[in-house]
């Protein structure tokens, strides 16, 4: 094939495809798909390298003012000529992507969040001059330039308001990646401080923000609703486990079926079918993008490439070392019968609302890490005891014998009664103990934290 399009590995930029001659698997049905359900603020969870950042970028290149019309030449949404009438190049549009707020301390991260902030500020550089602003906007606007402007938490809602000035219509947020910064806080012990950041920012731009047309967020896990998106009424959440918009991420069998075609390989499809159509999103099979391009890029340099997992290396696995490091014996009976290729029946809660047990397996289940087999029919939370044997004596000795969670971190912790509301259940199979009595937790019978 003389024009063979490049496979686009490795490239999240709708616009860099659409542009450089790159293999583009047309997934605009999603923008359809938003309007049609309408959300003020939508949260899509995805496992990482599941495009989720590319569709991000397509949604910006649709909806920003001065939109190019020829880049969705060709594809699904381009029939719908009323549709894009009526939103193509209609908005302004505020885009952040996450993923790199990280560091060893609370300053650090909080410092790679305000040079992002600052980023989104100067591509919107024209406000500086605007004739819409007044000269207290622009100096304003200069502090969010340069960083200096010590309220981050109002920066993103301030910004649709300079833009809502300037060009007389609402705002559309784009959020990638948004769990990334507390992922990084959690593993590196400042995790109270990022959720009282986020929660302000978000806070101050999804809720308390007049100048807001809609929002869309990306990320691999759902945080609970109540650590930082409290007050959000028109919050929507779409999981792996929901039928809308389940083929917009990851690649479905026709589509792979299509770009074996095009590239020449479709003799490798029983082989791609295998190792990496592992996914249910809704009701559909899904492939890992990231393997698939990976894999097919490996076969045009050498027609007998063994397939490989690729995703495996693609991020750090600090969640599921710390699911290990804290899990106890019948959850890691659980993960073996995994690894050893069998499957388990677990109840899942995507609302993170009880037990830190069912929160964990929500923790490995959304990032990708093990299958669960989710039952059609609902069933009720089951809860052991040690050795299974209900009549167990919490106050023996035999309790020390038990891996314990140190909780002494909650002492200074903004969020301890949030946490100690949500250990107020016994974890099915988690091997911790504890009870909550007149305020005051008890490990073993040991006070960890008292006056709350």
């Amino acid at each position: 094939m003389v024009n063979t399009l490049k496979l686009p590995v490795g490239i999240d930029s709708f616009e860099k495809i659409r542009r450089n001659g790159f293999y583009y698997i047309d997934k605009t049905n999603l923008i359809e798909q938003i309007l049609m359900n309408w959300g003020e603020v939508t949260l899509f969870t995805r496992p990482r390298r599941f495009g989720k950042t590319l569709n991000m970028s397509m949604l910006k290149s649709f909806f920003e003012i001065g939109a190019d019309v020829s880049l969705f030449e060709g594809l699904y949404i381009a029939k719908n000529k009323e549709l894009c009438d009526a939103y193509m190049g209609k908005y302004p549009v505020i885009f952040l992507t996450l993923k790199g707020v990280e560091g060893l301390t609370f300053a650090d991260a909080k410092r790679m969040l305000g040079t992002i902030l600052a980023n989104e500020m100067d591509r919107h550089y024209y406000l500086k001059t605007s004739d819409a602003l007044t000269d207290e906007d622009k100096a304003y606007f200069a502090k969010m330039l340069t960083g200096t402007d010590e309220n981050i938490e109002d920066s993103i809602r301030k910004l649709s308001q300079l833009l809502y000035k300037h060009h007389g219509k609402k705002v559309v947020i784009i959020i990638d990646e948004y769990d990334v910064p507390l992922d990084k806080a959690y593993q590196n012990g400042y995790y109270c401080e990022m959720v009282s950041l986020i929660r302000g920012l978000f806070g101050q731009a999804l809720k308390t923000n007049d100048y807001l047309q809609f929002a869309f967020l990306t990320g691999c896990l759902r945080v609970s609703k109540e650590s930082i998106f409290t007050g959000l009424n028109n919050f929507k959440v779409y999981s792996i486990t929901d039928v809308d918009f389940d083929e917009n991420f990851g690649f479905t069998d026709d589509e792979v079926k299509e770009l074996l075609h095009y590239y020449g390989q479709d003799t490798h499809y029983e082989t791609v079918k295998e190792w990496y159509d592992g996914y249910r999103f809704g009701n559909v099979d899904v492939y890992c993008p990231w393997d698939v391009m990976n894999y097919v890029r490996d076969l045009r340099i050498d027609p007998d490439m063994k397939p490989a997992s690729y995703w495996k290396n693609t991020s750090d696995n600090a969640i599921i070392r710390s699911f290990i490091d804290y899990s106890g014996a019948a959850i890691k009976k659980k993960l073996e019968i995994l690894i050893s290729g069998g499957s388990i029946r677990q109840q899942i809660e995507e609302t993170g609302s009880s037990s830190i047990g069912k929160k964990r397996y929500m923790l490995i289940y959304g990032d990708k890490y093990m299958d669960i087999e989710i039952p059609n029919e609902n069933f009720g939370t089951e809860y052991e005891y040690p050795d299974n044997n209900s009549g167990f004596d919490k106050n023996t000795e035999k309790m020390k014998q038990y891996n314990t969670i140190d909780l002494s971190f909650l002492r200074d912790c903004e969020y301890k009664n949030d946490i100690c509301n949500m250990l107020s259940e016994y974890i099915h199979g988690s091997a911790v103990w504890f009870k909550i009595m007149k305020n005051k937790i008890f490990i073993d019978d040991e006070i960890i934290v008292e006056e709350f």
